[in-house]
């Protein structure tokens, strides 16, 4: 099989797994928000599609799949070094529901059992900056206070996505309740013109319901704010209703902003992890604390955040110091 040139349609037979694809994206797209039907789209034009479009779905095996998924981590990508295992996950995910609705549709004869293929994804250590370099970061943005370096702050000290503070307009602060209101979301997506890769920014609601969520601001925080008040329709982060930053040039800034301040090996996502971390060392109550970071349930927040640093940890050993006796 001949595969067609990335992000190009693959012509494609009535019954070809190409043709069921086509079904089973049209049947979900009254559903979907529209960066989620930009995902499967590129899911399906870059990879899936080239490698199986043509094809008979009854003619598809699992140990293909299973080998495809295998190809894409080792020689995947525009630079064929590899895809991450999210990455591929996120693909085989799609292959999978496509072999699912063909079965259900009984649009095809499925041969293939794909309901239990797994990419493993290794569980990467979560950086937390450490209270030492949290109160460097936050003296240091204090002292050279812009609307960007405020957003970091607001980020450090509430739990806010990136793509929540590039959304954020200062109408969406409530002053007389001292909370902030999170319903919006910047990112920017990759879409296709005729057959070319391009991107946009696109603004809508989160990606699930519970992001979309009431959160108090700290006192010492919301004196900030209210110094630095712009007008309601203007975005946060430039005072401008016209003009907005996006996700990728806050992240280089928040590094450009360490880097001044000698932290390393951190990224925009850090703010959010130890804002969770420090919540969690202060006794938080684990279902305010959930519910502030935009979490489906509970137990995301428990599995990622209630494990104690090595600080906290050394403190609780100190009280065995008690105990010690010395001779």
């Amino acid at each position: 099989m001949t595969k067609q040139e990335k992000g190009t349609n693959v012509t494609t037979m009535p019954d070809s797994f190409g043709t069921i694809a086509q079904e089973w994206m049209d049947s979900l797209k009254p559903q979907l928000k529209e960066s989620t039907i930009v995902k499967y789209t590129n899911i399906l034009n870059l990879h899936v599609l080239p490698e199986y479009g043509k094809r008979h779905i009854s003619e598809i095996s699992r140990g293909e799949i299973m080998a495809f998924g295998n190809r894409l981590l080792t020689a995947g990508g525009v630079r064929d070094k590899g895809l991450s295992p999210k990455t591929v996950m996120g693909i085989i995910s799609v292959i999978k529901s496509i072999f699912l609705y063909a079965s259900q549709e009984g649009k095809s004869p499925v041969v293939a059992d794909v309901r239990n293929i797994f990419v493993k994804q290794s569980q990467k250590p979560m950086r937390v900056l450490s209270c030492a370099e949290q109160q460097k970061l936050g003296g240091y943005l204090y002292r050279h206070l812009s609307l960007r370096n405020l957003g970091i702050l607001l980020c450090l000290y509430t739990g806010l996505r990136i793509g929540e503070i590039c959304a954020l307009k200062w109408e969406d602060i409530l002053f007389d309740e001292q909370y902030l209101y999170v319903h919006c979301t910047m990112q920017r997506l990759q879409t296709m013109e005729n057959g070319n890769a391009k991107t946009a920014v696109l603004i809508s609601t989160p990606k699930s319901d519970c992001s979309i969520r009431k959160i108090p601001i700290p006192d010492a925080l919301f004196v900030l704010l209210t110094e630095n008040r712009h007008p309601p329709e203007a975005y946060f982060l430039t005072g401008s209703p016209n003009r907005y930053v996006e996700p990728r040039t806050m992240q280089n800034h928040y590094r450009t902003m360490a880097r001044d301040c000698g932290i390393g090996d951190t990224h925009f996502h850090t703010l959010r992890h130890t804002f969770a971390t420090r919540c969690v060392e202060l006794g938080f109550d684990v279902k305010s604390l959930s519910e502030i970071l935009g979490h489906a349930t509970v137990n995301i927040t428990m599995n990622r955040y209630v494990h104690p640093s090595m600080e906290l940890k050394q403190k609780n050993m100190n009280m065995l110091s008690g105990l010690l006796s010395v001779r």
